[in-house]
């Protein structure tokens, strides 16, 4: 007998805990389920969020004995080249959990191969996070999306977003706010994320 969760082909894995709606009281349940314990991981999020932009979603992987471990914000709205919806999801985690590379479409529980293959690169994507540079590279990963994965803050950082063309709002200026540490009051919420929620 025992609590974890366990995946038929990982083994034991940190339960995914997504909320089913998206407001500024689930922020700071999420916020709380993340710093709970002594807590260290960060909610990134655009911010500012590009205009027309929205936040979609959020999620956290762990339970009340281990502590949040992995932590995901979903982020919608135009396609930086036109031509429809676009979504991005956020997600700080600790080496070894997987859930970035789940929804970057990737083996493994880490980037591994797949990374240290293009860090000798120029980063693809620099972006800010909690008001340091966290340089992305560029991962492999199915068609219909790009993955983009970093370092900020001891953790992994991926920025995974639908459709593939969406990662060029990363060329950008991009700044991440860590949700945990405060949320702007002018957050904008949209509908659920389906890509955050298994559905895209």
């Amino acid at each position: 007998m025992h609590s974890e969760w366990r995946c038929q082909d990982c083994g034991p894995v940190a339960p995914l805990h997504v909320a089913e709606h998206i407001n500024t009281d689930v922020v700071a349940a999420a916020s709380h389920a993340v710093r709970s314990g002594g807590g260290r991981t960060p909610l990134w999020c655009l911010w500012p969020l590009p205009t027309h932009w929205t936040v979609t979603g959020v999620g956290w992987a762990g339970d009340q004995r281990t502590g949040a471990r992995a932590a995901a914000v979903a982020v919608s709205g135009p396609t930086p080249l036109g031509g429809g919806p676009a979504d991005i999801i956020f997600v700080a985690e600790e080496p070894g959990l997987g859930l970035g590379t789940r929804f970057a479409g990737i083996p493994g529980p880490d980037p591994g191969t797949s990374l240290s293959e293009v860090m000798a690169e120029v980063p693809h994507a620099k972006v800010k996070a909690g008001g340091h540079p966290a340089p992305l590279w560029s991962v492999k990963s199915p068609a219909d999306r790009s993955a983009y994965a970093g370092e900020a803050r001891g953790m992994w950082l991926y920025a995974v977003a639908w459709p593939a063309s969406a990662g060029y709002l990363l060329a950008e200026n991009v700044v991440l706010q860590d949700l945990a540490e405060w949320t702007p009051p002018e957050l904008v919420f949209g509908a659920p994320s389906p890509y955050l929620h298994g559905r895209g």
